[in-house]
């Protein structure tokens, strides 16, 4: 008896030993998963340098292709430096009674140091992950308003964008904010990153107005070599965008970047077959353009959907996004210069609705903790939320960037090219 007490004894003492390492497990940084999260670190600034700089630049005249290039770096430059300053807290800090609209706390990483966690990371890796989403939305709004905007401006706008647009939404998203608490989905940026971008172009597009010349005059793409450059490492890069939101190397981020793929395949050839139809050749411009699509439908459904349901959203993404590109510019006549609105902003809302169809398990997806109608009231309150609250700040902003230090080039200037008048540089010296 005596023997049987001394061993329940030993066993008592281990089990409280370990118990305060069983209850702080999910703090031990995870190694497999680390890895793969600093991978996708780099892939997505992989993204906007070099690929959607290259992406971006090839769209342009050759006599704006440097201001392009220029504005991508410098955004990133810019973005990195606000991100540690106070916007990584505006998006994931506890804001106390604020906390479902916007965070507060860690200025300068306060509080942030070697040992610290975001789940099984470290909070400095997750830090990282989340700065490159913010240094590619801004750089994404750049195609709405290429050729003509005042440099000073784009910095401006920039900067004040990224506080009062991407760090609430990305807070009522990812930080614990309202549109979580409702159960709101998107993975990896279908409302977050698309929908803000889209709508932003959109509303720059129209403040500013259209380049000289449009829409009479031809202003076709200067080098197509290098816009499929751009977009083929978009392509790769998103991989580290989707798959990487798992904030896992699991099955969820396998998924992920299956599905990532298979969409911007479908919506490549969905693209490339509409124009086919309609005009009579496939380009290489347009099948580009259709990847682009698809990538940005995927990304809000990504880590909820199955094979199937990344097929159907690719297909969708080719052909809508088609039709509504033909519709803003020759419909609508605005000038959205390289097309983010109705590629990355009708593409967004695309895939943030579609999220609520083929996440049901029915559909083949992971399934839904409601049902789908109920799923795709909640989507679509964070579609209208997300669209209000941008294209309302995006329009002051603007107004406000234009009353300090104007907008727009003037009309000799942008004849001129923007190479020269605003960096003093060309492109080539042919």
């Amino acid at each position: 008896m005596k023997i049987i007490k001394n061993i329940s004894s030993i066993w008592l003492t281990i089990f409280l030993y370990s118990l305060p390492q069983l209850v702080n497990a999910q703090d031990v940084v995870n190694g497999a998963n680390t890895s793969w999260i600093l991978t996708s670190t780099a892939l997505v600034l992989f993204m906007t340098l070099p690929g959607l700089a290259l992406f971006y630049g090839g769209l342009v005249r050759n006599k704006n292709v440097l201001s392009v290039l220029m504005q991508c770096f410098a955004i990133a430059c810019l973005v990195s430096i606000l991100w540690v300053v106070f916007v990584y807290g505006l998006a994931f800090g506890d804001g106390g009674g604020m906390n479902k609209i916007v965070g507060m706390g860690k200025i300068f990483m306060g509080g942030i140091g070697l040992d610290s966690v975001s789940g099984d990371l470290p909070e400095t890796l997750f830090f990282m992950f989340q700065m490159t989403f913010a240094i590619i939305t801004p750089a994404l709004i750049v195609g709405g308003y290429a050729e003509r905007m005042k440099f000073s401006a784009v910095l401006w706008f920039s900067a004040i964008w990224l506080v009062v647009v991407y760090a609430p939404v990305t807070h009522w998203v990812w930080g614990g904010g309202w549109l979580s608490d409702m159960g709101f989905l998107d993975f990896a940026g279908g409302a977050v990153v698309h929908i803000n971008a889209g709508v932003a172009a959109l509303v720059a597009a129209v403040v500013l107005g259209k380049r000289k010349g449009f829409p009479t005059t031809a202003m076709p793409p200067h080098n197509l070599p290098m816009v499929v450059t751009g977009a083929s490492m978009l392509w790769v890069g998103w991989f580290g965008f989707n798959a990487g939101s798992a904030l896992a190397a699991d099955s969820s981020a396998a998924m992920a970047m299956t599905v990532t793929h298979i969409s911007a395949a479908a919506g490549s050839l969905a693209w490339m077959a509409c124009e086919w139809i309609k005009h009579g050749k496939p380009s290489v411009l347009g099948i580009v353009t259709g990847m682009v699509a698809g990538l940005g439908t995927i990304t809000p459904a990504s880590g909820f959907v199955g094979p199937i349901g990344g097929l159907c959203i690719g297909l969708s993404a080719g052909v809508i996004c088609y039709f509504s590109t033909q519709y803003i510019k020759r419909g609508l006549k605005i000038d959205d210069s390289l097309d983010v609105f109705p590629v990355h902003g009708v593409g967004g809302i695309l895939g943030t609705l579609l999220t609520a169809v083929f996440a049901a398990e029915s559909m083949g997806g992971l399934g839904l903790k409601t049902s789908i109608g109920a799923q795709m009231i909640t989507q679509a309150i964070g579609v209208v939320a997300t669209i209000v609250w941008c294209g309302i700040a995006s329009f002051i902003i603007l107004k406000l960037v234009d009353a300090m230090v104007g907008l727009r080039v003037t009309e000799d200037e942008e004849t001129e090219g923007l190479d020269l008048v605003l960096h003093d540089e060309r492109g080539y010296n042919l």
